[in-house]
């Protein structure tokens, strides 16, 4: 890696292939050339790092980790690919941690250089990339959950992110959703879902009205 200068790295990452020449020399500046040895965790799940980081040799693996300890690999990551651009754009922890496999090389840029390569109208750009990031965070959750929960997890899970504050001090489905809509939402047959939504309302952690919505009772998060 110390053999090539810091623009000749940059020109192999297919990610900075359309910078004018001029913004090539300036981000090159702003590189910084890094290694992690086998086992490090290259960015950490729910902190934050402020910097872009660029694979360049070796291999990453992506890891959720929930509040029990359950872990779930997301994917793995080859030269090339990105590490921590979604905290960079929303200015969010972390939804995973990234660690490497073998010894991996990478390029690190920083938020600023970062900015740099951003077109002039920047608001538009940034305003789609958040959109995009929000996505992607939501998909991450939705994986882990559909991995590591059992249905009644998963059932409580969507309920929970279904759920707006009605002003009274509780959580409520406003919204009428049928079990079979919850059952593709969770992966699960509509009869499970069936079974477990009624448990749920017999135990009260759910009440369900006459037009249809749901009140949630917040401790149905210790089924999560």
């Amino acid at each position: 890696m110390s053999m090539l200068s810091n623009l000749d790295l940059l020109r192999r990452v297919p990610l900075f292939a359309a910078l004018t020449p001029e913004q090539s020399v300036s981000i090159a500046d702003a590189i910084v050339k890094k290694r992690f040895k086998r086992g490090s965790n290259i960015v950490e799940q729910g902190k934050k790092s402020d910097a872009l980081y660029i694979l360049l040799a070796g291999r990453a693996r992506v890891v959720s980790t929930d509040s029990r300890g359950r872990e779930v690999i997301l994917a793995t990551l080859h030269p090339s690919a990105c590490i921590g651009e979604m905290s960079l754009i929303d200015d969010e922890p972390h939804s995973a941690t990234v660690c490497a496999e073998m010894q991996t090389d990478v390029l690190l840029l920083e938020r600023d250089a970062f900015t740099r390569c951003l077109p002039e109208n920047s608001s538009m750009a940034y305003n789609i990339m958040l959109g995009l990031v929000r996505r992607l965070r939501h998909a991450d959750r939705k994986i882990e959950s559909l991995a590591l929960m059992d249905v009644y997890g998963r059932v409580a899970h969507s309920l929970l992110e279904l759920a707006v504050d009605d002003g009274a001090g509780n959580l409520a489905v406003r919204d009428k959703i049928s079990r079979q809509d919850l059952a593709k939402t969770v992966g699960a047959s509509r009869e499970m879902v069936s079974r477990v939504m009624k448990d749920l309302e017999e135990r009260g952690f759910v009440q369900t009205c006459g037009d249809g919505s749901m009140i949630i009772k917040e401790w149905i998060s210790a089924l999560t």
